[in-house]
């Protein structure tokens, strides 16, 4: 089994916020596969979805991102999902809107929701997909633009961005993490939001 986890912030008052691009992937994931997003294990919306012979949970924590952490250490115990086997979907606002990067494990940074999944599972041994929202325009407050709804004229670079990430996703899934990171983990020259 793997666990797939979008980070983000429950409740209609943070829907289509930047800090919310987890979640967008997750429930872009859920449609396609057929499950339906439900909220009652390990402090989530979760759903079980089935890949050929592999099982899939997707997860959305109901903890709010800074407590993010508490929500995946309680599924990986509740499905003895190992650290291998879980791959965390978040935003990032030093990559470029329209664009996503893949890595097998990393330091958290500065990300809150993923130094709390990091200080409770114990690890950073564990892949991620980092979606792109930045850059934050020069005097404005980071903590404030990545709680702010995507512009209309930013939803082609976002839809991009989704649509990579889901295939990312894909790719890890197959065991294709180096093929992912050797597709994905790079500029795209004329990227108007870089």
């Amino acid at each position: 089994m793997w666990l797939v986890v979008g980070l983000g912030n429950p409740g209609d008052e943070y829907a289509g916020t930047r800090h919310n691009a987890g979640f967008m992937l997750v429930e872009r994931l859920a449609g396609a596969w057929g499950v339906e997003l439900r909220g009652r294990l390990f402090k989530a919306r979760t759903a079980l979805a089935r890949r050929g012979a592999e099982e899939v949970l997707l997860v959305e924590p109901k903890t709010f991102m800074n407590r993010s952490g508490a929500a995946v250490r309680a599924a990986m115990a509740g499905k003895d999902v190992p650290a291998e086997r879980l791959v965390i979907v978040y935003d990032d606002l030093d990559i470029p809107l329209g664009e996503i990067r893949v890595r097998k494990r990393g330091r958290p940074g500065t990300h809150k929701g993923m130094i709390s999944i990091a200080g409770e599972i114990r690890t950073d041994e564990f892949a991620r997909v980092r979606i792109g929202i930045g850059p934050c325009p020069a005097g404005r407050d980071a903590a404030e633009y990545v709680l702010e709804p995507f512009r209309r004229a930013e939803r082609p670079l976002l839809d991009q961005s989704l649509e990579d990430a889901a295939e990312a996703l894909e790719m890890v899934l197959d065991g294709r993490i180096d093929r992912a990171m050797t597709r994905f983990n790079r500029r795209i020259a004329g990227n108007p939001a870089t």
